[in-house]
């Protein structure tokens, strides 16, 4: 049987991908990113996460590999801790896109994404690692300064729903998609996606897509998927991507990702 041909480069989402249903990575998967590294080929974290999220997944994964975060919109040195490039949204769309949603679509409340920092209106239902430390803003306040994600949560819609209402609306100002079960929507600035994002980091490194090997489980992951020239979905992403991808691996819980990148490197 041929031998699989080793990517240049290897980008990955983490969330339902990378990292286990907890949250945490597992010591086989970091094992797997630390033969990517030696082989000298380069490793991306492609997340829909912002950078201070960041923080226990670069401990645990020794601080290895670069990191693009907010769906593209934030480009985050794991070494330095430290962004090093923003893609953001001024506040005059901003403005415009709330008010359309708003005028359009009721019970919907938001949140923001800054390079450094979170805010959110009372009513939003905080998840995950906001639950601590994030301050209620006034709704005024959600649109006062660039962000770098605008956050959309609706009590009642389906995510998939909620995306094709928001793409409807305000799809030509920014770009929206989703990563979660629930009615989560997360915009960025138009055009902005983890492709863009990876594509330029490519081209810097004079790497061609064909030479990429990607790896995703929700919608946001799938330009990057397109864009490289090897796809894997995790088995448990959501049926969107699993019919995009060239490939289907095992899931997050059963270290898919890291079987795949062992037989590689």
């Amino acid at each position: 049987m041929q031998s699989l041909p080793m990517p240049r480069l290897v980008a990955t989402d983490l969330d339902g991908t990378a990292l286990r249903p907890d949250g945490t990575v597992s010591p086989r998967t970091v094992a797997a990113f630390g033969r990517v590294e030696e082989s000298g080929a380069v490793l991306v974290f492609v997340t829909g996460r912002p950078p201070r999220w960041m923080g226990g997944v670069a401990n645990a994964l020794r601080h290895r590999g670069l990191a693009i975060c907010a769906n593209g919109a934030l480009i985050y040195d794991l070494h330095t801790e430290r962004i090093v490039e923003s893609h953001l949204i001024t506040v005059e769309v901003l403005k415009e896109v709330v008010a359309q949603l708003r005028a359009n679509v009721s019970d919907l409340v938001f949140s923001v994404e800054y390079e450094a920092g979170f805010a959110h209106e009372s009513d939003f239902l905080l998840g995950g690692l906001d639950r601590v430390g994030a301050g209620a803003v006034r709704a005024e306040s959600v649109t006062a300064h660039p962000c770098a994600k605008l956050l959309a949560l609706h009590p009642h819609m389906g995510p998939d729903e909620l995306q094709a209402v928001v793409h409807e609306l305000v799809g030509h100002l920014v770009t929206a998609t989703h990563s979660s079960g629930r009615g989560l929507i997360e915009m960025s600035a138009q055009g902005v996606t983890k492709a863009t994002a990876l594509a330029a980091l490519a081209a810097q490194l004079e790497i061609k897509p064909s030479q990429v090997i990607a790896f995703g489980d929700m919608p946001n992951d799938l330009p990057m998927l397109s864009w490289a020239g090897t796809s894997y979905a995790v088995a448990n992403a959501h049926p969107d991507v699993i019919a995009a991808v060239d490939h289907v691996t095992a899931a997050n819980d059963d270290d898919g990702v890291a079987q795949i990148l062992e037989k590689l490197f």
